[in-house]
């Protein structure tokens, strides 16, 4: 049977552990720059994957993937040994690492809301002097003498036409 709670507890766990280890304990260089983002663990407690960004030494800098992800597969083995010693499981997860696309994905969609703003700028520029080339409500119905009379006719009927 699958707990729910201490799935998600354990993949809490899991991260800040991962995140923690990172950071403060495994002196890699590539590694310098790794983000932990995000933890899954599977319902059997036995298969938890890492999700993890990168990001440049600088802002004009491009981020090594490849070198974070070679020293991830490095540091696997001691990565997972300390997850281990930290939840106490009688079964300690395999960890698997996978780059998050979330940053990138959410820059894409922030330069496609940018240029569709732009877009509605322009529209909005266009329309300020602009004039219906017809009349100003085209749906509009204006009564007529004769029509007034039978609709007065159809309300005393009440059979459907």
């Amino acid at each position: 049977m699958v707990d729910v709670g201490r799935a998600r507890r354990l993949s809490k766990r899991i991260g800040t552990v991962v995140a923690t280890a990172i950071e403060f304990e495994i002196k890699d260089p590539p590694l310098a720059f790794v983000t932990v983002t995000d933890t899954k663990v599977t319902g059997d407690l036995h298969d938890a994957t890492v999700y993890y960004t990168v990001r440049g030494a600088t802002l004009q800098d491009e981020p090594d993937y490849e070198g974070a992800a070679a020293a991830l597969e490095r540091a696997r083995g001691i990565l997972r040994s300390k997850v281990g010693a930290a939840t106490g499981v009688r079964f300690t997860p395999t960890l698997s690492f996978v780059l998050d696309k979330v940053p990138e994905t959410s820059a894409h969609m922030e330069a496609l809301l940018a240029r569709a703003r732009a877009a509605d700028a322009d529209l909005a520029r266009i329309r300020e002097g602009a004039t219906p080339a017809g009349e100003a409500d085209p749906y509009r119905v204006t009564a007529v003498q004769g029509d007034e009379a039978s609709d007065a006719e159809d309300a005393g009927d009440p059979r459907p036409n």
